[in-house]
């Protein structure tokens, strides 16, 4: 029994998590908007309803696939500024669990955090380049959300809640988020009248009010005020990056994602290509067998993720050497049943798990799966004064430690684990997924694609399946996994440890042969899927009024 419904329609899908920008995203689709319309809709949607997770000063990836049947992943991800170096932070330790942690919390919480922004850009390019629409029309539902309000979902209030002790140090947070100094509550009205006006302007002026413009200017002087170090140049060069994704077979499907400096492409290809040589559907869901074999290749993936995660400008990523089926096998035959290993694990590392994902599809053939974030919850935690933009913390993603492949230098793009992934069968969608959730993204989204193609799941039972995840140290199981199971995998060897759960809200889409699409958005967060079907009056149908005495 899953806890929520799928939608279906064969004229769009939009699923999203949180239901205004579905309904923005369906809004564009009514209007005569392709997916990418939509999409971009939604996300500067969500700026505004679920601005603790996503914003124009964040970063993100996007993956379509174009009715030509071309694959596209634009990289919006966040840069280090020009005046970043890699020892600006002071480091409190060289071991685990405190690695990434620095003095002050400098590269988590304040200007030092916020990296330069990618998302404004990317997004703006995307819908320039591959929408039908006009910027001023994707933004109308964002502006009007922002300026009239809208009630603060339980989610909000709890996640206000978790930061408030960050956000009552900042006046602009406080103002909204803090009336009188407490978390706003469920039910009570929002109203952002300064981003309304940030929106406005740049719905007039594109993304050059931000990189650029009075916008920018904003934040250049609050980093020039404050000790940041986001500068308007920074911000006038900021660019996204179209890459060519990931490709992979696995049992006659190609599984398409998005390439370094995310991890998902290269290393869910890895996981998959191991597992390829295991009958999973027998071995069954949830069973000792099936939960260990998880756990060993997510194991494999983070030994090998320290040296393909990278921004690749930097960084010689190995993905051919990574993705082959050779490679696979020579882990393969590493692995054993009898008991958990200790792989050649690389340094462990962290990313927020507060991120938000949007997946939407068009009767053109036209999909979208984008992942975006400001990084943790609230971001750095503060907005630039008269703006209401949050700012990001992405700087927290990168080794606070030099010398290292994934330390700071200037203009590095931040590392990720987003994965909007799709599927395909002969050349032809069959699913496109995605998630939050930080490091355990990509180990989610692979166990939804075995849970769709070896174990024959619905997609809404696909997307709501418990998940396990490990990086090499404790193995999380959510609640739905037996407790036999947690006790067989005890006499592996595995350190086991439930948890309330493994990622945040997974959305997706699946594609049947007749057209029909089905969304479906999980119970891990306030996801909604919304179809379009229906359409215009057959052609030559003509209504007559009569009239006549009376």
């Amino acid at each position: 029994m899953t806890e929520k419904r799928s939608a279906t329609g064969d004229k769009g899908m939009v699923v999203t998590n949180h239901p205004l920008a579905s309904a923005a995203g369906a809004e564009m689709l009514l209007a005569g908007g392709n997916a990418v319309d939509a999409a971009i809709a939604a996300l500067f949607t969500l700026t505004v309803v679920e601005p603790m997770m996503v914003g124009i000063l964040g970063g993100g990836v996007a993956h379509l696939r174009l009715p030509d049947g071309r694959h596209v992943v634009v990289d919006g991800l966040s840069t280090a500024p020009g005046a970043a170096r890699p020892d600006m932070y002071r480091t409190v330790s060289d071991v685990l669990p405190d690695y990434l942690e620095t003095e002050g919390a400098e590269n988590r919480v304040g200007v030092l955090a916020m990296a330069v922004p990618g998302a404004l850009r990317a997004w703006c390019h995307t819908l320039e380049r591959y929408g039908t629409l006009p910027l001023a029309d994707v933004l109308e539902p964002a502006i009007r959300h922002a300026s009239r309000g809208w009630r603060a979902t339980p989610y909000l209030s709890d996640c206000i809640g978790d930061c408030a002790a960050d956000m009552v140090r900042d006046p602009e947070l406080s103002a909204v988020f803090l009336p009188g100094g407490s978390p706003l509550r469920a039910g009570e009205r929002v109203v952002r009248g300064d981003y309304a006006d940030a929106l406005r302007l740049i719905a007039r002026e594109g993304p050059g009010a931000l990189h650029g413009g009075a916008l920018g200017e904003a934040v250049a002087a609050h980093m020039r005020r404050s000790g940041g170090l986001v500068s308007m140049e920074d911000l006038r060069a900021a660019a996204p990056i179209e890459r060519e994704p990931v490709r992979n077979l696995y049992r006659g499907h190609e599984i398409i994602g998005p390439p370094p400096p995310s991890s998902s492409g290269v290393h869910i290809a890895q996981m998959l290509n191991v597992l390829e040589g295991f009958d999973l559907r027998s071995i069954g869901f949830g069973t000792p067998d099936g939960v260990h074999l998880l756990a060993e290749v997510l194991k494999m993936a983070f030994a090998d993720r320290a040296v393909a995660t990278a921004d690749p400008a930097f960084v010689d990523v190995p993905v051919a050497r990574l993705t082959s089926k050779a490679y696979a096998a020579e882990r393969r035959d590493e692995l054993r049943m009898d008991r958990a290993l200790e792989w050649r694990a690389g340094e462990l590392m962290r990313e927020s798990a507060n991120t938000t994902h949007v997946t939407v599809a068009d009767a053109g053939a036209t999909v979208i799966s984008t992942t975006q974030t400001i990084n943790s919850l609230f971001g750095a935690r503060f907005a630039i004064p008269g703006t209401g933009m949050i700012a990001n913390n992405y700087m927290f993603n990168f080794d606070p430690h030099p010398g290292k492949a994934l330390s700071i230098a200037p203009g590095k793009r931040v590392f990720t684990s987003m994965a909007p992934m799709m599927v395909l069968k002969d050349g032809v969608p069959l699913y496109a997924l995605g998630l939050p959730g930080g490091l355990k993204i990509f180990g989610s989204a692979m166990q939804a694609i075995v849970n769709l193609l070896d174990h024959g799941m619905a997609l809404q039972e696909a997307v709501e399946a418990p998940r396990v995840w490990t990086q090499g140290y404790t193995l999380h199981l959510e609640p739905g996994i037996p407790e036999a199971t947690a006790t067989a995998l005890e006499a592996r060897g595995h350190r086991t440890e439930r948890v309330p759960a493994v990622g945040g809200g997974m959305n997706a889409i699946a594609f049947a042969p007749d057209g029909m699409m089905t969304g479906a958005a999980c119970w891990r967060a306030d996801g909604v899927p919304v179809g379009s079907g229906g359409g215009l009056a057959r052609a030559g149908v003509r209504f007559v009024l009569e009239t006549g005495r009376r």
